[in-house]
């Protein structure tokens, strides 16, 4: 069975007529999915109304006890929510999970290094075989990437390690693509110029695009995320925007 494992990020949540769009084109997809989700975008206001720091590092959130209180509001709470009920107005019978609920998703606290990122956690294992309990029953997960560790803690992991692990897993059961949406159509040769789309992204064409430097940098690390995600049994990954599941840009072997 094809089986969709699309990961939005928390900016299209935030917008209402972004999210509305968002939901039409999945409630239309015609397929099943398992959607994962972000959050930085709320998580960042409600930090600002309630007085905490926002600490980041090199564009990844670091997480102290009074940050993560939030992420789980915000990301488990707010977020989450907003999706699942906007999917059901739509008939899609969607359920909200974080990855502590049937410990879809367990994860260990990052060691500290030379940073301490605090209650942020790195992806150990997914429950697919409870993932697949509600695919298979005609249900559809929506993960938020609050997740736990052995010891009981939750942890705030990066919703798109969340969404490439969720992948490989359901790719033991499933014919998986991973599909990464944002603001833009897909790679483009012209970060400036949507007409500047490369469709189809090949091992040969990308070591080609990135010894041109024809890739733009902060595409590097997703489509070498891709490529260890193919590696690991996903059949492709698509890098596309929140209104076209089924276009932008396609990872392959």
């Amino acid at each position: 069975m094809k089986l969709k494992v699309i990961k939005i990020g928390g900016k299209l949540i935030e917008d209402k007529n972004i999210l509305s769009s968002l939901c039409d084109a999945l409630a239309s997809l015609g397929e099943r999915f398992v959607l994962v989700h972000g959050g930085g975008v709320m998580g960042s206001h409600l930090a600002k109304e309630l007085g905490v720091e926002v600490k980041m590092h090199e564009g990844r959130r670091i997480t102290d006890a009074a940050t993560l209180d939030i992420a789980v509001m915000a990301y488990a709470g707010l977020a989450n929510k907003r999706v699942v009920s906007a999917l059901q107005a739509r008939g899609v019978n969607a359920c909200g999970l974080s990855g502590c609920d049937m410990a879809v998703v367990k994860s260990h606290k990052r060691e500290v290094k030379d940073i301490d990122w605090g209650f942020v956690g790195d992806v150990d294992m997914v429950n697919d075989e409870v993932l697949a309990l509600l695919l298979d029953n005609g249900i559809t997960p929506v993960v938020s990437p609050i997740t736990f560790s052995a010891e009981g803690d939750l942890l705030n992991t990066n919703a798109d390690s969340v969404a490439s692990a969720v992948a490989m897993g359901l790719a033991r059961r499933y014919d998986v693509e991973l599909v990464f949406a944002f603001d833009k159509r897909g790679v483009l040769l012209d970060v400036d110029d949507d007409d500047s789309l490369i469709e189809t992204i090949t091992p040969e064409l990308y070591a080609e695009l990135r010894e041109r430097e024809k890739i733009h940098s902060g595409m590097i690390p997703k489509i070498d995320n891709a490529y260890k995600t193919i590696e690991a049994g996903v059949g492709s990954v698509r890098i596309t925007s929140h209104e076209d599941f089924n276009g932008g840009t396609l990872v392959i072997k």
